[in-house]
């Protein structure tokens, strides 16, 4: 069954169409950077490979940003999607889990103009009081009270298996309104949390269907 969800133009949008916005953005802004001032969706399409009917037909979910005979605007088109993304707010941040994957969702998120991650938890006694890349790291018990008082957006999942649901529970307990869950689980959540899974395996098995795929039809 297709999942819809609304946009701020009250319009239902599905979720594909919604996974490829952020591609959208991120193809802009090394135009921007290139100093280009205008593309077409011909254009466009030569560069993300996807047809210039499906890149017209995503962007007029949101009320269309081009002009015929013209094109899209690249400056428009960036503070359009940055909007329609919610990346026109700030966004606090914890990271649950102090180890390997947490340290590198760490230094991804340190370089996200949007994005402040304010402390990172874990239960390790090693761990616990000391800073990584200048953010601290708390005691796993203190996240419930700490997501309260600081009004954290986003929690980070960084743990394994085992503690992930636990830790989802402490996050939604003390409030969180999104969770980022890179645990390879899927999680029990009440229907109203927003949450987006990384499930890096699930994505490296797709690789390797590819892979043993051509592989085959190579031998044949």
């Amino acid at each position: 069954m297709e999942i819809f969800q609304k946009n701020a133009y009250t319009k239902q949008v599905s979720k594909a169409v919604i996974k490829r916005l952020p591609r959208y953005r991120r193809y802009v802004r090394e135009l921007k950077k290139k100093k280009i001032d205008r593309i077409s969706s011909n254009e466009l399409s030569g560069i993300m490979g996807y047809t210039a009917s499906q890149i017209r037909q995503d962007l007029n979910n949101f009320g269309g940003f081009g002009q015929q005979g013209y094109g899209y605007n690249i400056e428009s088109l960036d503070k359009e999607l940055s909007n329609i993304l919610g990346l026109k707010m700030k966004y606090t941040m914890v990271i649950m889990g102090a180890g390997n994957l947490g340290q590198a969702i760490a230094n991804y998120t340190s370089q996200r103009e949007n994005f402040s991650l304010i402390s990172m938890f874990d239960i390790n006694p090693r761990l616990i009081g000391i800073k990584l890349n200048e953010i601290p790291v708390r005691d796993y018990d203190e996240v419930t009270e700490f997501v309260k008082e600081n009004n954290i957006d986003i929690g980070v999942i960084c743990t394994g298996k085992r503690n992930a649901q636990q830790v989802a529970d402490r996050l939604i307990e003390g409030g969180i309104k999104g969770i980022w869950n890179f645990a390879p689980i899927d999680l029990n959540l009440p229907e109203d949390m927003l949450v987006e899974n990384v499930h890096l395996s699930d994505s490296l098995h797709s690789l390797t269907y590819h892979i043993s795929k051509k592989f085959m039809d190579d031998e044949e």
